[in-house]
């Protein structure tokens, strides 16, 4: 796919919708026209996820033979107890995906007709007929995620011989289950280690697994990381305690802010992650759990095109009831009952009339001391979240300010025992997408988009751990984050049509800031994104992956 910038007229704009969040500050007119990017296809996100892969071995030795009932009086010369003694079995599998395998059953026999049946542990089976010494490749996608028992069996009906060799296979995808939200470290107030400011270009180890009941074994982790007293600029990355550090970062800060950003980030084998202070000076850092991923059975994750579920402007989701939010005052957002464990929301604080934080959390379940996200007096801020779910299906959103403010939230997607989408961690972020390259098409254009290409074509890719950044900003604005419609074909041949303007927002930004969000994007129909900058000047944008989930 080439890189090229197609310029669309402001009446076509206009006719697509302005979809504007209301209240954000604009001017009058577009000041230069929409622009449509399209990023170059660099970053195979499946090739990238399947990379060290888990392989598994049951050598001959484990195979168990028994001597089958004997056939009568026109059994075979061939018969007896020791007929065939070379029969054996060897199994050697590998995963190709999410829920995926590829087994290789290796048979040493005398060369007679054989019987193979592959049961594969989820009440499904293949049959196969072999020959003597010969190897069968077999491929099975199990429906859900966690350890499966394969049991191979094969006979020999002339010598009247069997033998039977098992496999545990480990999906290599991994399911959530909610957790907290719950605080496992605030370099304040000493949890999760010492009283002490994270110094600069540092780490703290954050401990994950075996924490709480966190169990050993987790895959991955969902936190929120708040950076706090900042004395000068700088960036946090998370990573997986015992791998290299990425260069990509998770959260950018200024002096004096604070700054959250939820973070997606695989847990190293020592069950700890790390947290990197990547600025000049000493900060403080605070890190809250949702949740953890982990390769037993339990939620898989159903991405969704964001739909708006809460504007207090607009009264959308508590009853048609306008207003802002009180200080101190809390809401519920009821969701069906019994269908979710989890949500993942976008959530969006503006108009605040004073600082304060917001905190989302199970409507069951006491306030927590954690929070989702900062702000101050006149700013709008948002961050992604990922929330527990009550038993009758709500979720409570509080706001920790001792003012009102407005609140707006997106639901981008659920976790649930019914969903498939299993998370597959990247050993390495991947860049996507950089304006500010050379090879790229160049800021994303006023009330344009970028399509983003991450898996077009390739099947069973549901969604993405997405970090969106805004960086060298020229005007107020916001992000939105949506599936395309066209396909890379429809780009290629130049009858992709302009997609429908999304009214749903991912990040907030003004003049001059660098801004970052967490966005677990759906792939759509066509596993292309669209990134949208819905201000009316130009911005840079930057776009990491950190793993997809995936459905087969």
């Amino acid at each position: 796919m080439r890189n090229r910038r197609l310029v669309v007229s402001a009446v076509a704009i206009a006719a697509a919708g302005v979809g504007f969040v209301p209240g954000a500050a604009h001017a009058a007119d577009p000041v230069s026209p929409g622009a449509q990017g399209v990023a170059a296809p660099g970053f195979d996100v499946k090739k990238a996820g399947q990379a060290g892969l888990q392989k598994f071995a049951s050598p001959a030795g484990n195979a168990v033979r028994r001597t089958l009932p004997a056939a009568g009086k026109k059994a075979s010369a061939l018969q007896s107890a020791d007929g065939n003694p070379g029969l054996s079995v060897v199994l050697g599998a590998e995963a190709t995906s999410a829920h995926g395998f590829r087994l290789v059953t290796t048979i040493g026999s005398a060369d007679v007709s054989l019987n193979v049946v592959i049961d594969w542990g989820d009440g499904t089976s293949d049959r196969a007929e072999a020959f003597g010494d010969e190897v069968l490749t077999s491929e099975h996608v199990y429906a859900e995620a966690g350890e499966h028992q394969a049991k191979i069996t094969v006979t020999d009906p002339v010598n009247q011989a069997e033998i039977v060799n098992e496999l545990p296979l480990l999906a290599a995808g991994s399911d959530f289950t909610p957790y907290g939200p719950t605080r496992l470290l605030d370099t304040r107030s000493a949890i999760g280690g010492s009283r002490a400011k994270v110094p600069a270009y540092k780490s703290v180890r954050v401990k994950v697994a075996g924490n709480g009941t966190i169990p050993a074994g987790v895959t991955a982790v969902a936190l929120n990381v708040t950076v706090t007293n900042a004395r000068s600029g700088g960036h946090v990355i998370a990573f997986a305690s015992g791998r290299e550090r990425p260069a990509t970062s998770n959260l950018n800060f200024a002096p004096g802010q604070t700054v959250p950003n939820l973070v997606i980030v695989p847990v190293g084998k020592d069950g700890y992650v790390e947290l990197y202070n990547g600025g000049w000076d000493s900060i403080d850092l605070i890190a809250d759990v949702t949740g953890y991923f982990s390769r037993t059975q339990a939620s898989g994750y159903t991405p969704s095109t964001p739909v708006r579920v809460v504007d207090t402007r607009e009264g959308i989701g508590r009853g048609g009831k306008r207003g802002q939010v009180a200080g101190q005052g809390s809401f519920k957002i009821q969701f069906p009952r019994g269908l979710y464990t989890a949500v993942a929301l976008n959530v969006t604080v503006t108009n605040p009339r004073d600082a304060g934080h917001l905190t989302a959390y199970p409507s069951d379940q006491p306030v927590p001391t954690t929070s989702n996200l900062n702000f101050l007096g006149g700013q709008t801020v948002a961050n992604s979240v990922i929330v527990p779910v009550a038993a009758d299906g709500s979720v409570t959103i509080r706001n920790g300010a001792w003012q009102p403010t407005d609140v707006v939230i997106d639901l981008v997607g659920n976790y649930g025992i019914d969903s498939a989408g299993s998370l597959m961690t990247l050993n390495e972020p991947g860049r996507v997408l950089d304006t500010r390259a050379a090879n790229s098409d160049g800021p994303a254009g006023a009330r344009g988009y970028y399509a983003v290409p991450l898996s077009p074509g390739v099947p069973g890719v549901a969604g993405y751990v997405l970090n969106t950044t805004v960086t060298n900003t020229r005007g107020p604005g916001f992000l939105s984050v949506a599936p395309d419609p066209n396909s890379a074909a429809d780009y290629e041949n130049g009858t992709n049509v302009w997609p429908e303007r999304p009214v749903s927002s991912t990040l907030n930004w003004t003049k001059g800031a660098t801004v970052p969000n967490l966005a677990q994007a759906s792939s759509g129909n066509n596993g292309i994104v669209d990134f949208w900058n819905q201000g009316w000047e130009p911005t840079d944008l930057i776009v990491d992956i950190f793993g997809y989930y995936e459905t087969n």
